[in-house]
């Protein structure tokens, strides 16, 4: 055995075994405790935000993040749009910090995603929104950080100490405390009886073992795919590869792949399809098994593939939560790999666990 002193994984005679004690990893295991706190602990703060959102008129629906958190935005824009009928948008945190510029924003509600809560431009940005007659929702594991200081009010993700500079935990309690807002405004039953039934599904999805999927190590670019809801975690699967394992991904929509992109495509090129029991997942899984019949070697999590590979599949009671069970057997994937790659995931180059860009 030789021990990598620069990563602190032990590699044995199978370069593709990996046994370690990354920080990474113990969060992962922690993912179905901490929404089982999310929910236990952010009862009231839900309650009482989505009681007083009732009232009110909203027309449309914000975002402001960066990296893994607006990712999470992503997914509930699709969750949002599909829910309460209300289109959600983007809006770009520089719009404030550098340009000083300040929108149009009354009657509408807004979702400001940071597990930090103190990067300056989304803070800034939260800040103008608030003024500007927005109800701003600080979705962040730190309650009395600036962000929270510049929002209309706070929905604590309660995921506990992060310490691995990737982002597993809090992305995965954003989505949950977004969506159970979301559920509760739509009042959608069986939805909500879904959020609660998530702890032991997540703990399904982390002995999940997705480790097949791991592409060579000398792979030069891969691409994630999803569609939907499921493409927000194409987007967060594919940012891991980068930040944790130095590998180029890439992350499309299944209907977008095949309008250009599918041209890098060639014999062997690695494709993680991410799929819900939902409306998208055929047309996923189509787009999966043509890759496939291209040379592509493909994976997906649904058992309609006919030609690509299929792995372990981990459903829930709703099939706007499958995502969320999805993108934590991917996280065990993906920890994996960089531990093939020799990298030390808790401490990426050129990274830090909070980011402040202004």
């Amino acid at each position: 055995m030789t021990l990598l002193q620069s990563s602190g994984y032990l590699i044995g005679e199978d370069p593709r075994v990996t046994s370690s004690l990354t920080k990474m990893k113990q969060e992962i295991a922690e993912i179905p405790s901490a929404v089982d706190r999310l929910l236990t602990s952010g009862n009231a703060d839900i309650s009482r935000i989505s009681a007083e959102l009732r009232s009110s008129d909203l027309r449309c629906l914000l975002s402001v993040a960066r990296g893994s958190s607006d990712h999470a935005c992503t997914y509930l824009k699709y969750a949002a749009e599909l829910l309460l009928g209300l289109p959600m948008a983007s809006v770009g945190p520089s719009l404030a910090s550098v340009y000083g510029a300040s929108l149009k924003v009354d009657g509408m509600l807004c979702f400001s995603v940071s597990q930090s809560g103190k990067s300056p431009d989304i803070t800034r940005m939260t800040r103008s929104l608030t003024k500007s007659g927005a109800t701003t929702l600080a979705i962040t594991n730190h309650p009395g950080s600036p962000l929270s200081e510049a929002a209309s009010a706070t929905v604590p993700i309660h995921a506990g100490p992060e310490l691995s500079v990737a982002a597993t935990k809090t992305f995965v309690t954003s989505l949950v405390a977004g969506l159970w807002l979301l559920a509760e405004l739509k009042a959608d039953a069986g939805l909500l009886a879904a959020i609660r039934n998530l702890p032991a599904h997540l703990e399904d999805a982390v002995a999940c073992d997705w480790r097949e999927a791991a592409p060579e190590k000398d792979i030069g670019s891969l691409f994630t795919l999803g569609r939907g809801p499921s493409w927000a975690v194409s987007n967060e699967a594919a940012l891991k590869f980068k930040e944790t394992c130095q590998i180029h991904a890439e992350s499309y929509s299944s209907a977008e792949v095949l309008h250009g992109p599918v041209s890098i495509v060639s014999q062997g090129f690695p494709v993680i399809a991410f799929a819900a029991a939902d409306a998208a997942e055929q047309a996923v899984v189509d787009v999966a098994d043509k890759l496939s019949q291209m040379g592509a070697t493909v994976f997906v999590n649904s058992d309609k593939a006919h030609r690509a590979n299929v792995l372990p599949i981990v459903r829930t009671d709703h099939w706007l939560t499958d995502p969320i069970a999805s993108i934590v057997s991917f996280y065990g994937l993906v920890e994996h790999v960089a531990g093939l790659q020799g990298i030390n995931p808790d401490a990426p180059r050129h990274l830090n666990k909070v980011t402040e860009t202004v």
